[in-house]
C-alpha cells in the first residue's frame, strides 16, 4: 500500500448484501485507503431515516467516534437524544448502546473505531 492515498467518498462502494439497509449507504472505508490502526466507515443516511441498528460494542471493547460531514443527525446514546451538525464530534464508549436517526435532512458521517490499548482487528462489519 502506498503512505498516500486520496480517494473520494464515492469512490468506495456502497455495503451491498443481505443485511443492506433501505436509506443507507455503508462504505467500508479503512481497507481502500490502507488504514490498519482503527476501523473507519462512511455512513450515509437518508432524510427520515431510522435503520441504522441499535448496538454497542460491551464484547470488543471498541470506543466509536462520529463526525458529522455533511447535514444533521441525532444520537441517540446513554439514554439521551443529543443532534449532531455539520462539524460536530461525538464519542461514544463501549458500554454505551448507540444509534444514529435523521430526521428533515440527510447525512454523512465518518465513523472511526478502536479498543484503547489494543491492537486493531477488523471485523465482519469493517
Amino acid at each position: 500500500m502506498k503512505d498516500v492515498v486520496v480517494k473520494k467518498i464515492e469512490e468506495i462502494g456502497a455495503y451491498e448484501g443481505p443485511h443492506e439497509i433501505p436509506g443507507i449507504r455503508f462504505r467500508h472505508a479503512r481497507e481502500p485507503l490502507g488504514v490498519s490502526a482503527w476501523g473507519m466507515n462512511v455512513l450515509e443516511l437518508d432524510a427520515g431515516c431510522s435503520g441504522y441498528p441499535e448496538h454497542d460494542h460491551v464484547e470488543d471493547g471498541q470506543e466509536e467516534l462520529y463526525v458529522v460531514l455533511r447535514g444533521s443527525v441525532v444520537l441517540q446514546a446513554g439514554g439521551e437524544e443529543r443532534v449532531l451538525a455539520q462539524g460536530d464530534m461525538a464519542r461514544v464508549g463501549p458500554s454505551v448502546k448507540r444509534k444514529l436517526v435523521t430526521r428533515e435532512l440527510g447525512t454523512t458521517v465518518l465513523a472511526l473505531g478502536a479498543t484503547p490499548g489494543k491492537a486493531f482487528v477488523p471485523s465482519k462489519l469493517g
